[in-house]
């Protein structure tokens, strides 16, 4: 008996190690964590251009840090840069953070990224806005980045949103849909939003842009030519989206935009990517790299579902009815814009 009293006592006193072990381990991570949140970090915010969809964004990453330990003014300093929607002053803004020494830099938008990750090949970097990191040449594996860039995909629920359409505008013949022939994501979308419309019958006829000095002229053709409009995650669109309006609405025909924001500048309706809760979800992934947690093992993230937004202004304007349970929808997740 005493034999077994002594592996029992051996056996308790080994445990017991263990846990003093694992307690102190616990401790040192905490203290660890903790010190990496006491520290004062840089970074470098890059945004693309002005239009409000991106400005939902830079707020939502300035909340996700917030609520992750880092605020500006305590812990964290951003210098925070737009360029304008030109490219030279994209190269030349990331420069400076690389210049800097920032301790990570936060691309909105592709174009944004891309220069970011042309700049440097250490420095973390986080896309916030991209549709598609693959085409985009900034990854090639979505669960385990291999570069220094991982970060969040606004890429747009076209099936909710080519669905929606139909319900209404079950009579739809004809869908317009208008992009930008150099930004990237809007060239994904239309893709990927052509082959599912071959699949329903509607006739789909696309007009592109290069610049936003050709929307007027473009759109003013279109809307002579199709029932209603679809617009992808376009910049430069959003950027002058009334212009666009003015033109569809002369001609009585809807538009059915991609992003919310573009919805309360004169869009019917969308299921879209909430960009205030995409800047949120890149704050946060910001804030676990700051603190340690490497890019290879920081997967993409995606929004699976979109928010419904609805412009009932609009649609009245239109004489577009909207069904009662859409407009719940809408009340209870997403906005309703009477």
């Amino acid at each position: 008996r005493s034999g077994v009293e002594l592996v029992m006592k051996r056996m308790l006193s080994f445990i017991a190690i263990i846990f003093i072990f694992l307690g102190y381990a616990f401790v040192a991570e905490q203290k660890h964590t903790s010190n990496h949140r006491n520290e004062t970090k840089r970074i470098g915010l890059l945004q693309y251009m002005d239009q409000p969809a991106l400005k939902q964004i830079q707020k939502g990453v300035y909340a996700g840090l917030k609520e992750s330990g880092y605020t500006v003014g305590k812990n964290l300093k951003v210098d925070y840069q737009n360029a304008q929607g030109n490219q030279s002053n994209l190269k030349t803004m990331s420069e400076k953070f690389e210049n800097e020494g920032v301790d990570l830099s936060i691309g909105i938008t592709t174009p944004a990224s891309i220069s970011l990750a042309n700049t440097t090949s250490t420095t973390p970097i986080l896309m916030s806005g991209v549709t598609d990191p693959r085409s985009a040449s900034l990854v090639q594996n979505l669960k385990h980045p291999e570069k220094n860039i991982t970060g969040v995909s606004d890429q747009a629920p076209l099936e909710e949103q080519l669905e929606l359409i139909q319900k209404l505008m079950p009579n739809l013949k004809t869908l317009g849909i208008i992009y930008t022939s150099s930004d990237n994501s809007a060239i994904t979308q239309f893709k990927k939003f052509k082959q599912l419309v071959s699949k329903t019958g509607i006739k789909l006829k696309a007009y592109s842009i290069s610049n936003s000095n050709d929307l007027n002229q473009v759109s003013q053709n279109m809307v002579q030519n199709v029932d209603a409009v679809f617009v992808p995650t376009d910049n430069t669109i959003a950027g002058a989206m009334s212009t666009l309006v003015k033109n569809a609405n002369a001609a009585n025909v809807p538009i059915f935009p991609t992003v919310d924001s573009m919805v309360k500048d004169g869009g019917i309706a969308t299921y879209s990517v909430n960009q205030y809760q995409l800047g949120v979800l890149t704050g946060k992934m910001a804030a676990r790299v700051l603190n340690g947690e490497k890019i290879s093992q920081t997967p993409i993230e995606f929004i699976k579902h979109g928010d419904l937004t609805i412009n009932l202004k609009q649609a009245q304007k239109l004489g577009i009815k909207i069904p009662k349970d859409l407009m719940q929808e809408a009340q209870k997740k997403g906005e309703l814009i009477k």
